[in-house]
């Protein structure tokens, strides 16, 4: 049987789901939808077409925010008493080579993250597990050096996101890496351009899905040398001219020290740019404690000020013997 459904019947419906997705408990949730309901004038004619489509992105942000929203709520169920319960706290894997997956989860909900850094989609069901999230899934090709300033990049690039940015929103995860690329001659703004136009064919998917690709500010000056998204104002010259909700920054502020220092203001002037944010010791990105230069507890706390309801992952590599007793030591040091 077909049943006929009216525009405005839509329209309505659509309406209603909106609102319900505002009335959500969860300050976390409500920011990450909030981005993905731009304000209309709601009395304006609506196409059937143009309902549906709104009917069906409200209901694929439902799902997806709902599942992020009852992870975190189920690690953080779990975290010690005397957490502070103002920043969710995840930490990188790549930093651990010799610690499995599934031990890192399992250190990782002891001592109180809700989440790891930097896995593949492929490694969803071991976080799952431990009732962890990833804020940041990786994998794009291309890596760090051949990245989306080069338009013979991006069909492969989009066809990443095409597979895997669903089995990220799926999951309940915010968020998924990208990079600029190294300039090797190419001009910042030639860059930028071709940057958009990559990221452009990517945000109608993730518009849909509700995640957020971050590309991330690298240092250009010790680790990552060439690389083009490597200060503040060119990232955020990027968001403005993609011009999507769902196309922000991760901030590392490790990188980000060497490169500009003046991190607190920077983050206070464009947090909106923001989504995701790194920590490292400088020099030598190692941990985050006082034998390096940036006092931690006063960034977070400037973080946090902006009305910040995203994660921090730790991202030092240890150079003390205990690794992990350096991971807690460092989850003490921001959570503030």
């Amino acid at each position: 049987m077909i049943v006929s459904v009216s525009s405005q019947t839509l329209h309505s419906i659509a309406s209603s789901l909106q609102h319900r997705i505002f009335d959500l408990r969860s300050s976390a949730e409500r920011r990450l939808l909030e981005s993905s309901f731009p304000q209309k004038n709601m009395s304006a004619p609506l196409s059937r077409r143009s309902a549906l489509k709104q009917l069906a992105g409200a209901s694929a942000l439902v799902a997806s925010s709902s599942l992020l929203s009852s992870r975190i709520e189920a690690a953080e169920a779990a975290l010690p008493a005397e957490m502070k319960h103002r920043v969710h706290h995840s930490v990188c894997k790549w930093c651990y080579p010799d610690i499995s997956l599934d031990a890192l989860c399992a250190q990782a909900a002891e001592i109180g993250l809700t989440g790891i850094d930097l896995v593949d989609t492929a490694d969803i069901p071991t976080l799952q597990k431990y009732n962890l999230v990833s804020p940041m899934i990786w994998g794009i090709p291309g890596g760090i050096t051949k990245g989306l300033n080069r338009l013979e990049n991006h069909d492969a690039i989009v066809a990443f996101f095409e597979k895997n940015l669903p089995l990220t929103a799926a999951a309940g995860f915010p968020n998924m890496i990208c990079f600029s690329g190294n300039r090797a001659g190419m001009s910042d703004a030639e860059g930028l351009r071709n940057c958009a136009t990559g990221l452009k064919r990517i945000m109608p998917l993730a518009e849909k899905h509700g995640v957020t690709l971050c590309m991330e500010l690298l240092n250009s000056k010790v680790d990552h040398h060439d690389y083009m998204c490597d200060h503040t104002h060119w990232g955020v010259d990027l968001c403005q001219s993609v011009g999507s909700e769902r196309f922000k920054l991760l901030y590392d502020i490790y990188h980000m020290q060497i490169m500009e220092g003046d991190l607190i203001r920077t983050i206070r002037d464009h947090h909106t740019y923001l989504a995701h944010y790194h920590t490292g010791g400088v020099p030598g990105r190692h941990e985050i404690d006082a034998s390096q230069e940036i006092y931690y507890p006063a960034v977070m706390e400037a973080i946090l000020n902006t009305g910040f309801k995203g994660f921090v992952a730790q991202e030092f590599i240890p150079a003390k013997k205990d690794k992990i007793a350096s991971l807690k030591e460092g989850v003490r040091i921001c959570d503030v």
